[in-house]
């Protein structure tokens, strides 16, 4: 009998993709897979064979050693952004990336971009963010509604506070034309610039009634109380990574319940932190009561699916079937999109508790 318990509680990789998930926490550009710009890649070098850019299958290879802080925004600035410059390839990546996470098993997806101009093209950020809405729209309603799928801005550090304050309007006009964006996000390079510059902007993000979402203390540089309490102040609905949290801070998080994103794979393969999986700081949130989200942060680059994050908390923090399910409850507490979806993803993960149940 212990053994039939066992295997009914154990984790594996076919429940962890077949387990339907939330994915709040991929940025869209860093969740294009190599093959897939290596497609691109080859159709460009096609076009313009004195273009210099390498093959991204060799400049991506799981082998280079650019998992760090300080390699891995490089790798946007100076290569993906300068491969990404089309209509055509803006498209064929975003869709890409929508049916890998569907073929994940993710039945919500909230994707995050930071709106850009392609220099010396006529794509402007209007441009970008509506041709990649109408990829969420077109897959949407190709995958037989399966997927629901949102939009969220992101306001990069290094902006100027003109620059962020565009991103909120953007952000504002979108969702006011209907279209599925439904919040503000802070990224980018944490050890560049100052958060403080950005409180008009996030004050006129929380006014128009769209939701936030943070990148909080990512490494030291970035975990200082003047720049923790001035992100605080901004009333965020959730917060991203929450590894160097000072304890003063951490019981803020938790009095607010604030919903928490947390990526694995990201954040020990990058060196976020130390000790490996087993000290992943997962296992301490974990025990605060706050709703949890797993997330792939840049799985193009780190190379790990949602199944494979909730694989790595089940096999690292001895979670179960039954707690991998609560964790995807968890998840749809930090949800976005409001109370229909909500009901929606909750139909789903009982559904398939019942078939789970069910199943000899």
């Amino acid at each position: 009998m212990g053994s039939h318990i066992k295997s009914q509680s154990s984790v594996d990789s076919n429940f962890t993709r077949h387990l339907p998930k939330v994915e709040l926490h991929a940025h869209l550009t860093g969740s294009i897979s190599p093959q897939t710009l290596h497609d691109i890649w080859l159709e460009r070098k096609g076009q313009d064979p004195s273009m210099e850019l390498d093959d991204p299958l060799k400049v991506m290879s799981t082998e280079k050693e650019h998992f760090n802080v300080f390699t891995f925004f490089p790798l946007f600035d100076t290569y993906i952004y300068n491969l990404i410059t089309s209509v055509s390839s803006i498209r064929q990546s975003t869709l890409a990336v929508l049916q890998s996470f569907y073929a994940d098993g993710v039945r919500y997806l909230e994707l995050r971009t930071t709106p850009r101009a392609v220099p010396g093209t006529s794509i402007s950020k209007q441009i970008y963010i509506s041709t990649v809405l109408d990829c969420m729209d077109e897959f949407f309603q190709s995958s037989g509604n399966d997927m629901s799928i949102y939009l969220i801005l992101s306001i990069d550090r290094k902006n100027a506070a003109e620059e962020a304050a565009q991103t909120v309007d953007l952000a504002i006009e979108f969702r006011n034309q209907g279209r599925p964006v439904v919040g503000v996000d802070l990224c980018g390079n944490p050890a560049r610039g100052d958060v403080s510059t950005f409180r008009v902007a996030f004050a006129k993000a929380k006014d128009a009634g769209l939701k936030i979402t943070l990148h909080f203390a990512e490494i030291p540089a970035s975990s200082t109380e003047d720049e923790l309490r001035a992100l605080l102040s901004y009333q965020p609905d959730r917060l991203g990574h929450v590894i160097h949290v000072p304890p003063k801070f951490k019981e803020e998080i938790v009095e607010k319940k604030l919903g928490l994103e947390l990526c694995l794979s990201c954040n020990v393969l990058a060196k976020l932190t130390e000790g490996g999986f087993a000290e992943h700081h997962f296992g301490e949130w974990q025990k605060t009561g706050c709703p949890i989200a797993l997330g792939t942060d840049d799985v193009g680059v780190f190379g790990s699916s949602l199944s494979n994050e909730y694989l790595l908390a089940g096999q690292h923090f001895s979670l179960t079937k039954a707690d991998l399910l609560g964790l995807s409850r968890s998840a749809i507490e930090c949800m976005f999109g409001g109370n229909e979806e909500k009901d929606k993803m909750y139909k789903l993960l009982n559904d398939f508790q019942e078939l789970k149940s069910a199943s000899p």
